[in-house]
């Protein structure tokens, strides 16, 4: 399946993603190693022991990074320019080793191009829960998409 184009984007429309991943300690390792993110927190088992919620967190950019990826095959796959920004992002709980997320994105707004006749903005919200329905993170993404080809 394909993103969508412009004309499919509804303002109100919710996309309850299907899929959905559970985080492993391999995740969290990696991806803290691969964007050099020493943060204890999410690489330490000991330090994260002492800390408030006992056990390592799993990188909120991660956390992030999956959440949109999980929403591209309904949204923007093969329709998309470019992002075009991320605002409003929060994490209001934290994701931890074998949490599993599932996401859905609500269209906040769509409005063609004033410069460019074939595009358009399609800003969405993209909210995270872990597997007891906690929301845990959430952010504004402007998208810059392609009009169906005529």
């Amino acid at each position: 399946m394909t993103g969508l184009y412009l004309e499919e984007f509804e303002v109100g429309h919710v996309i309850r993603h299907q899929v959905t991943r559970t985080i492993t300690e391999s995740d969290n390792m990696l991806f803290s190693m691969m964007t050099m993110n020493p943060q204890p927190l999410h690489i330490d088992f000991d330090y994260a022991s002492r800390s408030e919620w006992g056990r390592p967190l799993v990188n909120s950019l991660f956390t992030l990074g999956l959440m949109i990826g999980i929403s591209v095959h309904d949204t923007t796959l093969g329709t998309i320019v470019a992002n075009l920004g991320m605002t409003e992002t929060s994490f209001p709980h934290p994701l931890f080793h074998g949490d599993t997320i599932r996401v859905e994105t609500e269209i906040k707004g769509v409005r063609a191009s004033k410069s460019k006749p074939d595009r358009g903005i399609v800003e969405m919200e993209h909210r995270a829960y872990n597997q007891n329905n906690i929301l845990v993170a959430r952010c504004l993404r402007q998208t810059m998409i392609y009009k169906r080809p005529t």
